[in-house]
């Protein structure tokens, strides 16, 4: 039975918090090292194993840095304000502080009970007055650099809850909390500009030690393309239209075009005729999600207006349609379609029976795949007949200038951020509305705008904010008259885009942070947290950098150099973890009974970090019957060290062979564990384990060789068992922290074997096992090999035709 639980964790917690171990020396001359991990969000009242495989593994790569000698800072805190606390309000009547705050206390004092090196003194909570008061300074900082506007904009719109739907709120075209159809409203909003940073964003990316998927997502979000914008103009009318593409060279195959239902334009171009079919399809398009319209594996839908364009480079008439794959916020909201050479195009001409013609053809004259490679030339294209692919977008652009229909352009996919939330459980905006002054930013000393306590949540189709008359009347600060406060609160993307900001300087009060400090402490050194934020959060953490870089606050490009995505731990279904498939995993319970290392290990042993993957109760009691083995392993070595009599001065084959696994362990755990492969780590700890057990059964001990592979042995598991560690450093005769100690180092010359183990086959059968020098040559290995007893028996009367070796592995003897 295992003497470690619990209870040891709690006494070096409690010892590690008197001593104040962990605490972040600002004024150290080690190398910094700020390590930080993706904030939880206070939503439920417990940790789950996904913030356990997400905190309590990266803290084991802290630990790594720690003992390697680097100043480590590795905070934590709260993303405290959102929808979940707010609809949970509507639900139970429980406000969103009370039951944010009380989730906040469990969930810290779980994080406690982990033993991870987290610099408390460095908490920040976004939904405490002290935190957002500079998000709204933050705020006023972009507005008054011309990064934040209003305008109006469409948003999902429950009728029947008479609310604002956030897009993760909208399942399947309804309302996730009534399951009405969602529509689309417009309501005037707040956007940050980050368009402007558009090439910045897309151009650093490779600069960067991030996993190369999330870059490649990252660049797909920008969407930057070059290309032509191209004017077409509607037939009998005075109306035209733009529509970016990246092949004007297929210009001459357009056949029909196409218009978002959104696109302004709709209405005033189509017929009467059609204007019923056209109305219907625009309520029906209402209720898809962005996302949903964009899959390519969608049944393609679509509707005639009965008006058409004019081609502008053939000047032939073509049907302008309506359809949903393309969206009024991407490029101009119209698309040209050339069904010959897309395959998006190609279905939807299919589907309505629209005309194609073909305007490009490999030079072997074959009929190309769709889609149409770059390796063309043009045919039925008139005066660009013959000219290749790069050639004809240069003479087309040029046409197109000549007629004013058309120029050279780049696009993004990229749109401004949208940060007004029509949602209580948030930052207000820092805003006032005058009738003489108009839109009037809050002075900074009068920040923070606090959110009210007594605030009516039930949906009625306004901002709560606005049926709140001592938040919303106010006077103005410029003219001192009547003013009406904004009623929408920020996106909480807002406050978790600075956070990694505010750490390392949070009791500042008269500053978000103080700019010598942060450019010293930044940017974040390791970055750890899911892949789900590959887009949104690291896009909006990057563009705000660059934001306060350009107005002199900070010296540094980008906020995290080093990123790492953990993997999702399922449940034992093999399911994502959810409460009404009962298969989630609460850490509480296996802590209580194996102690909070044999879960850390069981998270390090059982899953590749970066993949994750299902829980398994037989997988972490194979971990607790390791730790177990380690402990009797280290139990008979403490006791041979200290009564041991025999002590040999001379370095023997036993110790020769524990030595080998000694250092190979401490080469390869450190290595691994840098690349945050914790799972080889914890299997060369195993291997190391067995030569320690191996050793003492020795009938002669080196008592000074064994303690000191002793101690390298405990202070290489100290990062990944914390608290285990500590109680062995400790039985070792050690009164200072073993985290106060260096990792060990290897020494090559331990891995070079004097004798190595290697195979003998006869053809392509193993025969015998046999130890030979390292040191011997190819003909002497082969002589050794055709010598052994074993293997002349094996061949017998029969003929060596050839022997082929594989040094330090094995010899291949070939006999007929």
């Amino acid at each position: 039975m295992s003497k470690y639980s619990k209870v040891i964790d709690t006494k070096w917690q409690k010892k590690w918090e008197e001593t104040e171990l962990y605490k972040f020396d600002k004024n150290s001359s080690k190398e910094k090292l700020y390590c930080l991990e993706m904030f939880s969000y206070p939503s439920g009242a417990n940790l789950h194993a996904g913030h356990w495989f997400n905190f309590g593994l990266a803290d084991s790569w802290a630990r790594l840095k720690k003992m390697e000698g680097y100043n480590v800072f590795q905070p934590m805190g709260f993303d405290a304000f959102g929808l979940p606390a707010e609809n949970y309000a509507i639900k139970t009547g429980v406000h969103p502080k009370d039951s944010t705050e009380k989730n906040i206390a469990t969930m810290e004092q779980q994080l406690r009970n982990m033993g991870a090196m987290f610099n408390w003194e460095n908490e920040v909570v976004t939904c405490r007055p002290e935190y957002y008061k500079w998000t709204q300074w933050l705020f006023l900082q972009l507005y008054n650099k011309g990064l934040a506007y209003r305008k109006k904009a469409p948003v999902n719109w429950c009728p029947s809850c008479k609310t604002v739907l956030a897009n993760e709120q909208v399942v399947d075209g309804t309302c996730e909390r009534c399951g009405s159809e969602v529509t689309k409203k417009d309501l005037t909003q707040w956007f940050f500009k980050i368009t402007e940073y558009a090439d910045e964003l897309i151009d650093k990316l490779d600069t960067l030690d991030w996993p190369a998927k999330t870059v490649a997502m990252q660049k797909h979000w920008i969407g930057r393309s070059t290309g032509a914008e191209v004017t077409f103009k509607v037939k009998d009318s005075d109306l035209s239209f733009n529509v970016f593409t990246t092949r004007v060279d297929t210009l001459n195959g357009v056949t029909y075009v196409v218009l978002a239902p959104e696109n302004k334009l709709v209405d005033e171009l189509t017929t009467e005729e059609n204007k019923k079919a056209v109305a219907d399809y625009k309520v029906e398009a209402a209720k898809q999600s962005d996302i949903e319209r964009q899959q390519t594996s969608r049944e393609k839908t679509g509707v005639f207006t009965g008006s058409y364009a004019i081609n502008p480079i053939n000047g032939k008439e073509v049907p302008i349609w309506v359809a949903d794959y393309v969206l009024a916020t991407y490029g101009t909201g119209a698309v040209m379609a050339v069904p010959a050479h897309d395959e998006r195009d190609f279905a939807f001409a299919s589907k309505f029976n629209l005309p194609m013609e073909r305007v490009i053809a490999p030079k072997n004259g074959e009929t190309p795949e769709l889609p149409y490679t770059e390796h063309g030339i043009l045919i039925n294209s008139g005066e660009f007949d013959g000219l290749t692919t790069a050639q004809a977008k240069n003479k087309i652009v040029e046409k197109l200038h000549e007629k004013e229909l058309g120029s050279k352009k780049v696009n993004y996919r990229l749109r401004d951020w949208l940060v007004s939330r029509q949602r209580y459980w948030g930052a207000p905006i820092p805003v006032v509305y005058c009738d003489d002054c108009g839109i009037v930013p809050v002075p900074e000393k009068d920040l923070p705008v606090e959110l009210p306590y007594n605030v009516e949540f039930a949906p009625d189709g306004k901002s709560p904010l606005a049926k709140c008359d001592e938040f919303v009347n106010t006077v103005c600060p410029k003219c001192g008259k009547p003013a009406k406060r904004d009623v929408d609160t920020l996106d909480t993307f807002v406050c978790s885009s600075w956070y990694y900001l505010r750490y390392p300087d949070n009791k500042n009060a008269e500053k978000a942070f103080d700019p010598e400090v942060i450019n010293k402490m930044l940017p974040v050194d390791k970055y750890v947290g899911g892949p789900e934020h590959a887009c949104m959060h690291l896009l909006y953490a990057r563009f705000i950098t660059k934001a306060l870089r350009d107005m002199g606050y900070l010296n540094f490009d980008e906020p995290f150099k080093s990123l790492t995505h953990q993997g999702l731990i399922l449940g034992p279904d093999g399911l994502k973890m959810s409460k009404s498939k009962g298969n989630t995993i609460n850490p509480d319970h296996y802590i209580e009974q194996y102690g909070a290392d044999v879960f850390r290990m069981y998270l390090m042993f059982g899953f590749a970090y970066t993949e994750g993957g299902a829980w398994s109760d037989d997988g972490i009691k194979s971990v607790s019957r390791f730790v177990e083995r380690i402990e009797r392993t280290l139990d008979t070595a403490r006791k041979l060290i200290n009564t041991a009599k025999d002590v040999k001065t001379t370095i023997d084959k036993p110790e020769k062979e524990l030595n080998y696994w000694r250092h190979n362990s401490i080469k390869n755990v450190i290595a691994d564990g840098e690349k945050m492969q914790f799972n080889t780590c914890i299997a060369r700890m195993m291997e190391y384990t067995n030569a320690i057990a191996k050793y003492v059964t020795e009938k002669t001990i080196n008592t000074t060789f064994l303690k000191e592979t002793v101690d390298d042995f405990v202070r290489l598991l100290a990062p990944f068992a914390p608290h285990f560690s500590e109680e062995q450093w400790n039985l070792l005769g050690n009164t200072y922290s073993v985290f106060n100690e260096s990792l060990p180092k290897f020494d090559p010359s331990a891995l070079i074997k004097d004798e190595v183990e290697i195979a003998v086959q006869l053809n392509g059968k193993v025969k015998a096992k046999i130890n030979i020098a390292s040191s011997l040559t190819e003909d002497q290995i082969k002589e050794t090999a055709l010598n052994d007893e074993h293997v002349k028996t094996a061949i017998g009367d029969k003929t060596v035709v050839k022997v082929i070796v594989i040094k330090g592995r094995l010899v291949n003897i070939v006999v007929k």
